[in-house]
């Protein structure tokens, strides 16, 4: 086995904090009982990217006999990695189609006993954890009040709410003065509707936080 460059890491200095791990582009560092350790010989190629992300100047490089870095087997260890990443930050949680509002039909089987998520047309785009935090388990109804049509509006989420069971209504929509117009049209239609729901109004900033719930 030939000598050669590759990271060390120091067991004693390392707290563990894992700032080194998105920087290995091999992920070949991993976290075992509160440190951080190279999993294999195999997966670093000794350039040291990761060098000059650790807090605690934890890693340095070493000429020591090691396996030659090995591209394919480190390639596929970031590809057993991937999908797990991808997996959790790309499921849909869309359960209905169509979405615009002006389009769904207003006895549609999915409204029976629903949760409904009424969002602004931007707030997809502008909520990052659109899915997973304000559309899971809800039924979608996407529209824009500045530029749709108000009173068809009015009259669908009237007919909506008469016409079917609805647990609960939820008006998701950007900070922005236009998308505050559709709060009057929902309140309007929820009393109309004679029935009791549950309303919530969420806002999201345009730098895509949420504001208030």
């Amino acid at each position: 086995m030939a000598k050669r460059k590759i990271i060390t890491i120091d067991q004693e200095k390392c707290n563990g904090c894992a700032l080194c791990i998105p920087n290995c582009p091999e992920s070949a560092i991993q976290i075992i009982d509160h440190k951080a350790h190279l999993i294999s010989d195999l997966f670093c190629d000794g350039l040291g990217a990761c060098l000059g992300h650790c807090p605690q100047g934890a890693i340095s490089i070493e000429e020591r006999e090691a396996a030659p870095f090995d591209e394919k087997k480190a390639a596929a260890n970031i590809a057993k990695q991937v999908p797990v990443v991808t997996k959790a930050h790309l499921s849909s949680e869309l359960s209905q189609w169509p979405v615009q509002l002006r389009l769904v039909p207003e006895h549609a089987s999915y409204f029976q006993g629903a949760d409904i998520l009424i969002a602004a047309d931007c707030v997809p785009f502008a909520y990052a954890n659109f899915h997973q935090d304000l559309l899971k388990d809800k039924i979608l109804l996407v529209g824009c009040p500045k530029l749709d049509d108000i009173p068809l509006y009015r009259n669908k989420l009237g007919q909506i709410l008469a016409g079917n069971d609805i647990k609960s209504l939820t008006y998701a929509h950007m900070e922005v003065p236009c998308c505050f117009g559709l709060l009057p049209v929902i309140e309007e239609a929820i009393a109309a509707s004679g029935k009791q729901v549950p309303f919530k109004d969420i806002v999201i900033s345009t730098k895509g936080e949420k504001k208030s719930e």
